[in-house]
C-alpha cells in the first residue's frame, strides 16, 4: 500500500472538518495539514480568487500574502519528512481557476524537479475548453480585477484542469468527500452574512465557491490518467462500468490501475460513522481504531483550535464537537418546496433565491460523484 500523503479533496461545508478531526486524534502516526492551498488561492501573489482583490489590507493581515502554490508544497514536503503519514484535507477549487476558466500551471510550479539535480519546464500545450460540467449561462464571472495575477502567462497541460502539474498531482493519494448541496450551500451562505461574516471576513456569497464543478473535473482527470481507479472501494463495479466516456490516458502516464476510488458521502458517514471511517482507512492504507471517533481531551481541543484558527467562524461546530456519533434517526426527506420554504424563512427572498440557484447548478455534479461513493 502506498505511503503517499493522503489528499482528501472536497468542497466547502461537507462536514470535512469533523472528518479531519477523526485523523487528528492519531497525532503519533498521522500529520494533519488543514486546507493549506487556500493561502495561495485567496491571498498570495498567484491568487486565483478575486474575493480580496480590492482589499490589500485584508491580504496583508491574513499573514499569507506571500504564499504561493510552491511554498504550500514546500510546507507539505517538510511535514512529510517527520516520519508520519501526511493527511491533507483541502477544498479542491483552490487548485482550479474559478468560473470554469482554462487553467495554466502556477508560475511557482512552472519548473518542477524531475529527479535529483534536474529540472524541466512544463511543455507548452493548448488551453483546454470550458468544462461541460458547469453551466456558464447560470454563473457570470466578474470582470478580472485590475492587477489580478490570473490568468498566468504560463503553459497549460492538455486536459489538466488545475494549476498544478500532473507529475505533482501524482505524488498524492487522492480520496474525495462530498455532500448534498441542499445542506452545503445554505451552510456556506450563512457564513457570508451577518452575524458570521464579521468573524469569517467573507461578506458576500460567491457561487463559484460551491466547489462541485471543480471537484468533478479533477476527479475525472485523475481517472483519465489512472491516478485513481478504475476500482471503487467497497463496490464490485468499476468506475469504467459507471462512466466509460472519459478519453484515454494522457501520453506519458500509466494506463494501469491507480489507487482505488474512495468517495465518502458525508450524510452516509453521519449515519454510519464507524463503518464508513473503517472502510476509508482500509482504502487509503491507514490502521483503523474505534477510539479515533472520540476527541474530548484538552489536548484534542487545543490541537483543533490551533489548526482551524486561520479560517475563523467556519469551523465552530467542529471545534466544539467531542466526537463523531451516529445519528439517532434518519434525516427527514424534504420536497424542493419544503427546502425553499425553509430557506425563505431563514434568509429572506434574496437569500433563498441565491441558495436555490446554487443548489440547482451543482446537483448534477454531486449526483455524478455520488455514483462512486462507498457503501457500508
Amino acid at each position: 500500500m502506498s505511503q503517499k500523503p493522503i489528499f482528501v479533496a472536497t468542497h466547502p461545508r461537507a462536514c470535512s472538518t469533523a472528518f479531519e478531526r477523526v485523523f487528528m486524534t492519531r497525532r503519533d502516526s498521522i500529520q494533519c495539514i488543514h486546507e493549506p492551498f487556500g493561502d495561495a488561492f485567496y491571498y498570495g501573489p498567484e491568487r486565483l480568487s478575486g474575493r480580496f482583490a480590492g482589499d490589500e489590507q485584508a491580504r496583508l493581515d491574513s499573514g499569507f500574502s506571500q504564499s504561493t502554490f510552491q511554498t504550500v508544497l514546500d510546507r507539505i514536503e517538510r511535514e512529510s519528512s517527520e516520519g508520519k503519514r501526511v493527511f491533507i484535507k483541502d477544498i479542491m477549487h483552490y487548485l482550479l481557476p474559478p468560473y470554469g476558466k482554462p487553467a495554466s500551471i502556477a508560475p511557482s510550479l512552472h519548473r518542477i524537479k524531475r529527479g535529483v539535480g534536474t529540472e524541466q519546464s512544463v511543455e507548452k500545450a493548448p488551453q483546454q475548453q470550458p468544462p461541460n460540467g458547469i453551466n456558464l449561462a447560470q454563473v457570470t464571472p466578474p470582470a478580472t480585477p485590475t492587477g489580478a495575477p490570473y490568468p498566468y502567462d504560463t503553459a497549460a497541460e492538455p486536459g489538466n484542469p488545475t494549476v498544478m502539474p500532473t507529475e505533482l498531482l501524482s505524488s498524492f493519494h487522492f480520496a474525495f468527500l462530498i455532500r448534498d448541496p441542499h445542506h452545503s450551500v445554505p451552510s456556506y451562505y450563512r457564513c457570508t452574512i451577518p452575524p458570521l461574516d464579521a468573524v469569517t471576513g467573507f461578506h458576500n456569497y460567491d457561487p463559484s465557491e460551491a466547489g462541485y464543478d471543480e471537484l468533478r473535473r479533477l476527479f475525472d482527470y485523475l481517472r483519465s490518467v489512472r491516478l485513481v481507479g478504475p476500482h471503487i472501494a467497497t463496490l464490485e463495479r468499476d468506475a469504467d462500468e459507471i462512466d466509460s466516456s472519459l478519453k484515454p490516458a494522457v501520453n506519458g502516464f500509466p494506463k494501469e490501475a491507480g489507487a482505488e476510488i474512495c468517495v465518502v458521502d458525508a450524510d452516509d458517514m453521519l449515519q454510519k460513522p464507524a463503518p464508513m471511517i473503517e472502510a476509508f482507512c482500509r482504502s487509503v492504507g491507514l490502521e483503523y481504531d474505534p477510539s479515533m471517533l472520540c476527541w474530548d481531551t484538552e489536548e484534542d481541543h487545543q490541537c483543533a483550535c490551533e489548526a482551524f484558527e486561520k479560517w475563523r467562524g467556519f469551523h465552530n461546530d467542529a471545534i466544539e464537537s467531542k466526537g463523531l456519533v451516529a445519528r439517532q434517526h434518519a434525516p427527514v426527506v424534504k420536497t424542493e418546496a419544503q427546502w425553499d420554504a425553509e430557506w425563505l424563512k431563514k434568509y429572506g427572498p434574496d437569500g433563498a433565491a441565491l441558495i436555490r440557484s446554487a443548489v440547482d447548478a451543482n446537483m448534477a455534479d454531486y449526483l455524478y460523484l455520488k455514483q462512486f461513493a462507498m457503501r457500508v
